[in-house]
Formats: structure tokens, C-alpha cells, sequence
């Protein structure tokens, strides 16, 4: 079902995290450096690597409008960068000077948040690029950080485990431990799980920690009822620190990293796993989900980042995973088809495809005749790739 269909190989040091945008993907490194990627062939863009910051990169994440990337360092700084032209487009300093850990997007795109080493927290004006709250954790570093699907709240994870909820004007709402030795990365679900009894929608997070744990919540947050965080289960399968996690953007899927130099990918419904990745050398540091695709990456101290493809061939024969695989299908857009047609060994369908305007909903309903007889393509082996 998943395969590496492409490495990147071109940071100088270890690969601290890896984010995609619906065109692009960016890395960042030990190396003091952010690089871009095409997500049509994987070439790297002009204008990359992006270099401003001083020491290590720890953090990128995109604008939900992939227009505006932001990344943190060790330096101090959360750096905005315009990703058509590599341009600065603001240095923000964290109050303190502290170690920048961790940056993350509203979904609206309105703030950007930062958490720092000092256990610092700001809540910046993504348009004005000023700071407008300003709070801080009573222990430990901050090192992770996730909006809620609905933008109304986000969530910081801490060194010392403590999972901390914030609302959006940065008033804390709730706190506890979470893991012991430490969070590590934690990541909302974007879609909304229902409660039939009360009809209301919750939000599953997940977080991972020192303690070699994935721990799966429930979120609700509504101004009548207030704020709930509910935990719900803890995934067991990585033997050592698990320091990455995240949701496929249709809820379907949970990927993680782990010290064990391991990827797994776990079914969120029914919590089992999916699949074991063993092809990283070293630590497993980040991972990501591509929006709207069947692509994931995977960045670790081996100075590489490993792309990976869920294949349209397992569906045919396993019932379990056809429908997670549809939900992403149906969402690609045309040039999607054609890099997923690439990666089949079919470059030479891409021309056809393209006139045709074959997008996703179209390539789920292909048949041998209408390959035959609408596109004009030559039975062959091709046929299974397809699932026919």
C-alpha cells in the first residue's frame, strides 16, 4: 500500500521538520536553512535553500494559502518568506531572544504562533507581523504547537509533558500532564468526529512524547458548554521517544516518527497499524501529510527526507483501505493525476490524461472501455495499475 517513490538528499545536516503546501514542500535542517520543493517532480526551486537564520532551523510550517512560509531557529527568530519569490518578508524577535521551537498558522491565517525554550508563547499578527498576546508555561520548553481545526483555540506541549490549551486571545483554558519525560509533537485532526447522544462535534489530537507514547483526545469547545479535553487511547507500536505525529488531512490516518528509526502509519478508526517503515538510518524527526494527495513525508536525522505514496493497487485487494484511499483520490486535481501517473511508471500517459482533463473523480471511474475507447490507450499492463 505505501511505497518511497522519492529521497531528498540535499541538507548539510539533520532534518528538523517537513511541511506541504498543496504545490510545495519545505524542509528545514540543522544546516541553518529552509528548502523548497515542487510537488510536481520533486526538483528543488530556484530560489532555495532560504537562508537567514543564523543557527539551526527548527520549525516551518506553510499559510493554509501555501503563499507565505514561516520558520524558527535557534536564533531567536520567527522568519516569514514569500514561497513564489523566496523574498523576507518579516523577522519577528521573540521578546525574550529565547530558542524559537516550534511556529504554527491559524487556520485563517490571521496569527502565527511561536513558542520558545524559555517556556514563552506569542500569539503574532500574521498580517502586520506585530506581536498581540504574549503568555508563557510555568515549566519546561515549548516544542509543540496545534491550532484546532476551527481556529477558536490551539495547543502547546511542553518538555515537561504538560499538554496546554490556549483560547484566541491567549487565555489559558486548561493544562495537564500529558507524558511523562516530555511532549513532543502533537497535531489536530481536521475533521470533526459527531456525538450523536448531544449532536455535537469534537476534534480527535494527537500527542507523542519521550515516554514512547501516542495518545489520542477528544476536544469540544463551544462557549455554552465551555472547553473539554477528554483522552480516549494511547497507540503503543514505536519501542523508543516517538517525536513526530500527524493526521492525514481527511482524518482517516495517523503517520508518527520515532528514535527507533521508524515510521508507522495507523488506521484512526480503528487504531491499528497500517504500516511499519524501516528505510530512515537515524531518528525519525518530523512527518507530514500532503493536503489532498496520497503523498507523506518523512524527515530524520539521516539528513534525508523520504517521500512516500500510499499505491491505488491495494485497494483492489484490501476493502479496509479502499475508501481512505477514494477520499484522497477524489480530491486531486488534474496535475495530481499526472505525478501520481510518474510515479506509476506512466509518463508516458501524462500527455493523454492531461488533454482528456482526467482529475481524480475521473480516474476513479475509469474502465477498460473507456480507456479503449475514450482515450484511445492500448490494452496492457497498465490495466491493474488501474485497478480495473
Amino acid at each position: 500500500m505505501v511505497k518511497l517513490i522519492h529521497t531528498l538528499a540535499d541538507h548539510g545536516d539533520d532534518v528538523n521538520c517537513c511541511a506541504f503546501s498543496s504545490s510545495l514542500l519545505a524542509t528545514c535542517s540543522l544546516d541553518k536553512t529552509i528548502r523548497l520543493y515542487s510537488l510536481s517532480d520533486f526538483t528543488e526551486l530556484p530560489h532555495s535553500p532560504l537562508k537567514f537564520h543564523t543557527y539551526a532551523v527548527h520549525c516551518c510550517c506553510f499559510s493554509p494559502s501555501g503563499h507565505v512560509l514561516a520558520s524558527c531557529s535557534t536564533d531567536g527568530t520567527t522568519v516569514l518568506w514569500n514561497t513564489q519569490t523566496g523574498e523576507t518578508l518579516a523577522v519577528m524577535e521573540q521578546p525574550t531572544g529565547s530558542p524559537v521551537r516550534v511556529c504554527r498558522f491559524s487556520p485563517d491565517s490571521t496569527c502565527l504562533v511561536s513558542g520558545a525554550a524559555d517556556g514563552t508563547v506569542v500569539l503574532w499578527n500574521a498580517q502586520t507581523y506585530k506581536l498581540y498576546r504574549c503568555g508563557s508555561v510555568k515549566d519546561g520548553s515549548l516544542v509543540a504547537c496545534a491550532f484546532s481545526p476551527t481556529g477558536n483555540l490551539f495547543v502547546t506541549g511542553s518538555s515537561c509533558g504538560d499538554l496546554t490549551v490556549w483560547d484566541d486571545k491567549m487565555r489559558c483554558l486548561h493544562s495537564e500532564k500529558a507524558h511523562d519525560l516530555g511532549i513532543t509533537c502533537c497535531d489536530f485532526s481536521s475533521q470533526p468526529v459527531s456525538d450523536g447522544e448531544q449532536g455535537l462535534h469534537f476534534f480527535r489530537l494527537a500527542s507523542c512524547g519521550q515516554d514512547c507514547q501516542i495518545k489520542i483526545w477528544v476536544v469540544s469547545f463551544t462557549h455554552i458548554l465551555g472547553f473539554e479535553l477528554r483522552y480516549k487511547s494511547t497507540l503503543n507500536g514505536h519501542c523508543a521517544p516517538v517525536l513526530a505525529c500527524a493526521f492525514s488531512h481527511n482524518g482517516q490516518m495517523l503517520v508518527s516518527g520515532s528514535v527507533d528509526k521508524s515510521v508507522i502509519v495507523y488506521d484512526t478508526n480503528t487504531e491499528n497499524i497500517l504500516h511499519t517503515l524501516t528505510q530512515h538510518t537515524r531518528y525519525v524527526t518530523s512527518c507530514a501529510f500532503a493536503p489532498n494527495t496520497l503523498l507523506f513525508a518523512t524527515g530524520s536525522m539521516d539528513k534525508t527526507v523520504n517521500i512516500w505514496q500510499f499505491d491505488l493497487e491495494t485497494p483492489c485487494q484490501a476493502r479496509s483501505t479502499e475508501d481512505q484511499a477514494k477520499q484522497f483520490t477524489e480530491d486531486w486535481s488534474e496535475d495530481d493525476v499526472s505525478m501520481w501517473l510518474c510515479a506509476q511508471g506512466l509518463s508516458d500517459l501524462v500527455g493523454v490524461f492531461k488533454m482528456n482533463n482526467i482529475d481524480g473523480r475521473e480516474l476513479l471511474n475509469l474502465t477498460k472501455e473507456s480507456l479503449a475507447d475514450d482515450l484511445k490507450i492500448a490494452p496492457g499492463n497498465h490495466e491493474s495499475v488501474f485497478c480495473l
